[in-house]
């Protein structure tokens, strides 16, 4: 039978709508579209989205501060996972508005691109440009409360999915200002419904930095100390992005090059420039930029601004001093960016975002005026700098080394074709399978627990790659280092990834990725997760795109075995075991228990019903919720600093656990 449609004829749908007509087009009314669409408004409805209502309220409260009525912001986590936001700003007008006939608080609660934000009386800049922010949150709310408090007076409203309960009304008196939003993100949007608390205080923590003398607290009422109090910190700075700068580096045990980060602060054409920087140790950049306090994660044209006036003016002297010269380098763009710390921050009255998330700045003119007033701070400090100048200067020449060395091990790594299982690593037991969306592959700790998991595996679907001790730490290597390291460079051959050069940025092409489950298997022991904590850091900084396509799993080996007669059970933690114990009777003469100290101390067997079978076996995927959260703690993790790490560990102990 041929499938294949006659062009002469037409094709015939079975339910096709023969009534198509006026009626059949929809008017969504009010907030009924952002609760249709919802990923339009807000960018997703996991946890990003879940975490970018709070972003949306707080930006209000930002805003608020900006216009110079702010100085106290309160975010509470409650128990049910609600959110309240506090400031003591203006407060929302709550007066009739003429137009629309109904209180003005009304209005900007639930009529989209309404608010104060487009009158620049009222506000000179603000993140929240578009207008739908807090509608957006009500609409996506299933329960919303404001309460507002100017004219000596508490004026209150309610919602549901953006409906008001009731008319705004006076419940009370005060001689405060101030609005206070409260909310429930609705669980039929969102897959996600608990909020994290580090993703929350970092995003407190940046506020405060980009807003000196602003407070901030939040406090988690989930998490009760043993006094009865909930977990609670208050974030306030005076030194503002400096201060930032020199927090981002001290957290991950970066040395700095300079006594103190160099800080630009200027104005042009109305748009605001604050701009720190310094360099240190590091092999990599870690710049952070903001837009009106907004974080764009993605960049745009003021970081662009900022990059052309680092190597516009750092060329510039290495020429002229000879430096360049001397050690016959040639530099690119990305050699002034090695070693890198740098907070942008710029402020713009008419900010053009790349959609509404705000995730990139898209305004032509920033990126001249941001390097324009960075090229006259730098050139100026170079000039009454000269040893520092000198320092910059020759980390730029190391960098250009290091990159040169780096593309030439890269293109060892990459030299043999991963075709048809060509050029792979000896120490490879691949999968019989060519299926990439049906295969895997388990990254073992140490040969003798590969050779039991290449007995134990199922041959057609699961490939075994040992390897051996700990891999090297990336985050205090230099790159050709890196893909000189024999373990990294099998990882890469295995996998049949390629790094590739795309308009001098580096992207991880995984096109002929040869498996969609790489799972790291380690032992359950210190030693253990700590190679994990190696290799995920190797995979966060080298081949991210594996991580954000859900590709990365860590397996769950057991730490116990318990047996009394013919009865047997594995645990995970102690409370199992223990549980378990309970339930086979008890400690007596007949019962034995087993610690699992390494994968090489389970037969092959064993291994296979515990870890690797799919039917039985709990692997946990790795996600990435946060770059920039996750940048920190690899950093932190990874660095020398042990103090950031020791609190880091402690503070987060109680929430590792295996998902049976």
């Amino acid at each position: 039978m041929n499938d294949e449609l006659n062009p002469q004829e037409e094709p015939i749908l079975e339910n096709q709508n023969k009534d198509y007509g006026a009626d059949n087009i929809q008017a969504l009314e009010g907030l009924e579209a952002v609760r249709m669409r919802p990923g339009m408004y807000i960018g997703s409805t996991d946890t990003k989205g879940l975490h970018h209502l709070v972003w949306e309220v707080i930006d209000n409260s930002i805003d608020e501060h900006l216009a110079g009525y702010c100085s106290h912001i309160t975010l509470t986590v409650h128990p049910n996972n609600s959110i309240s936001v506090q400031d003591n700003g203006r407060g929302i007008p709550v007066g009739m508005h003429q137009k629309l006939q109904k209180s003005a608080l009304e209005v900007v609660m639930t009529v989209l691109h309404a608010g104060g934000k487009f009158d620049k009386q009222t506000y000179a800049v603000s993140g929240g440009l578009h207008g739908v922010g807090v509608s957006c949150v009500n609409a996506l709310s299933i329960d919303l409360r404001v309460e507002v408090e100017r004219e000596g007076k508490v004026f209150a409203q309610e919602y549901s999915c953006g409906i008001p309960k009731w008319d705004v009304k006076e419940i009370g008196l005060s001689n405060k200002n101030g609005t206070k939003v409260t909310f429930l993100p609705d669980p039929t949007i969102f897959s996600e419904l608990v909020y994290s608390y580090e993703i929350l205080s970092k995003r407190v923590r940046e506020l405060a930095y980009l807003n000196k003398g602003l407070h901030l607290t939040i406090t988690d009422e989930r998490e009760i100390d043993e006094t009865g109090n909930p977990k609670s910190e208050i974030f306030h700075s005076q030194g503002g992005i400096v201060e930032f700068v020199s927090y981002l580096d001290q957290l991950a045990g970066r040395q700095p090059l300079n006594p103190e980060p160099v800080y630009v602060t200027a104005e042009q054409d109305n748009v605001i420039v604050e701009v720190a920087f310094q360099y240190n140790d590091s092999y990599r950049e870690n710049l952070r930029s903001y837009v009106n306090n907004i974080n764009t994660i993605e960049g745009g044209t003021h970081v662009t601004g900022f990059r052309r006036a680092i190597g516009l003016e750092l060329k510039k002297y290495g020429e002229t001093s000879g430096i360049f010269t001397k050690n016959k380098t040639t530099v690119s763009a990305e050699d002034f960016r090695e070693g890198l710390t740098a907070v942008v921050s710029v402020k713009v009255p008419n900010p053009e975002f790349k959609g509404q998330t705000k995730g990139e700045l898209g305004n032509q003119e920033v990126s001249t005026i941001v390097s324009n007033c960075v090229r006259k701070v730098i050139e100026a400090y170079l000039e009454e700098n000269p040893n520092m100048a000198k320092m910059m200067v020759e980390k730029v020449v190391l960098a250009a080394r290091a990159r040169s060395a780096a593309q030439k091990a890269r293109e060892m790594v990459q030299r043999k074709t991963v075709l048809s299982g060509v050029g792979l690593p000896g120490k490879l037991a691949d999968c019989s399978s060519k299926d990439a969306s049906a295969s895997e592959i388990f990254l073992v700790e140490g040969d003798s627990a590969g050779g039991t998991a290449k007995q134990g595996r199922n041959r057609e679907f699961q490939a075994i790659l040992p390897l051996r001790g700990k891999i090297l730490n990336v985050e205090k290597a230099m790159e050709h280092k890196i893909y000189e390291n024999e373990e990294i460079k099998n990882m890469f051959t295995a996998l049949g990834v390629r790094i590739e050069e795309r308009e001098g940025e580096r992207t991880l092409n995984i096109d002929n990725l040869r498996y969609h489950k790489v799972v790291i298997m380690c032992d359950a022991d210190i030693d253990g997760s700590h190679i994990t904590t190696l290799i995920l850091t190797f995979f966060f900084r080298f081949m991210r795109p594996l991580a954000e396509n859900g590709y990365i799993y860590i397996a769950a080996p057991p730490l116990y075995q318990v047996k009394k007669g013919k009865r047997m059970a594995y645990c995970w933690t102690d409370e199992q075991r223990l549980a378990i114990i309970a339930d086979f009777g008890g400690e007596s003469g007949g019962l034995s228990v087993q610690r699992y100290k390494g994968l090489g101390e389970m037969n092959a067997e064993q291994l296979w019903e515990t870890t690797m079978n799919p039917e039985t076996r709990t692997l946990r995927q790795v996600t990435i919720q946060d770059a920039e959260l996750a940048d920190e703690i690899f950093s932190m993790l990874m660095g020398d600093e042990v103090p950031p790490r020791r609190k880091f560990i402690e503070d987060n102990a109680k929430y590792a656990r295996v998902d049976a």
